[in-house]
């Protein structure tokens, strides 16, 4: 029944819209994919799902974190992952698609969303998937030490990431998490003069030894407010394989690394929990 009133209302493109916790959600159906949507927090775009296909990545930043999930372990080998933030959970859906007996956990604060999510757009049951309404840093403190081959976080409350997960401090806990040689992938967003994106890299750089970034040459430029996704490990970096996909996307974007990545950085101070605050907040512009 659940797959028939997806492809119902895919057909009549009737968006689905409930309140949660952070504000207004809409599943805004995908005119071009019958059975994909895209999910919308007070008219800030979150997520996009194809029911059919959880392998497509549609969001630019998606993508790049896909790559990174990718290169996270051998192909087809399972992962444990955990995810902090859940949206519609589309990452965790692309891992269980390209990487069965994959074992994953979400952690996402807003409950009411949660089950909006699970109620319109199922998770398949198959899925070693577990969801947990929490915060994010409370969520991560409850994972066991080594535990994770990645860790994703793509949090965003009012469309800005919560200030305490800016810090060196979350940034320990993330390796305590990770086994030797996992890795680390977050989606910051920000705009000239790039003061946020600068920080996180000074943060990360704190606690892992090796980093790249990825993003839109106009973003790293300076030119507009956008995306960015920063890795981190202990290991060495995969590199030349990223900027090979990055620069195949749809939307090609670039990779930094090494003296390039840390003259980007400019000299920015680590951010600790007493000197964290949220990213900036996104100009009206980015959601027309």
């Amino acid at each position: 029944m659940a797959r028939n009133r997806q492809r119902d209302r895919a057909a009549t493109a009737a968006a689905v819209v409930e309140t949660v916790d952070g504000g207004l959600a809409e599943l805004v159906p995908d005119r071009e994919r019958p059975r994909a949507w895209t999910l919308l927090i007070d008219g800030a775009p979150q997520s996009h799902v194809d029911l059919d296909d959880p392998a497509h990545l549609s969001f630019e930043y998606q993508r790049r974190l896909g790559h990174i999930a990718d290169l996270a372990a051998p192909p087809n080998r399972p992962l444990q992952a955990v995810h902090l933030g859940g949206g519609a959970f589309t990452l965790a859906r692309y891992v269980a698609a390209t990487r069965p007996r994959s074992t994953q956990q979400v952690v996402e604060l807003d409950g009411p969303l949660v089950q909006f999510v699970r109620r319109e757009l199922p998770l398949d049951p198959g899925a070693r998937i577990r969801v947990r309404s929490t915060d994010a840093r409370a969520g991560l403190a409850k994972v066991q030490d080594g535990w994770a081959d990645l860790v994703i976080a793509d949090v965003f409350s009012g469309a800005r990431t919560p200030a305490h997960l800016t810090s060196t401090e979350f940034l320990g806990e993330v390796r305590r998490v990770l086994r030797p040689g996992g890795l680390y992938a977050a989606n910051l967003a920000d705009g000239p003069p790039l003061t946020h994106l600068r920080g996180q890299i000074a943060t990360a750089a704190a606690v892992f030894p090796e980093l790249a970034l990825t993003a839109d040459p106009t973003v790293l430029r300076g030119r507009r407010f956008g995306n960015a996704v920063l890795l981190a490990s202990d290991r060495e970096l995969p590199v030349a394989e990223l900027t090979r996909r990055v620069a195949t996307d749809p939307h090609p974007g670039r990779v930094e690394h090494g003296r390039e990545l840390a003259d980007f950085a400019g000299g920015a101070a680590p951010v600790t929990d007493v000197s964290a605050k949220p990213s900036p907040v996104p100009p009206a512009s980015v959601f027309r």
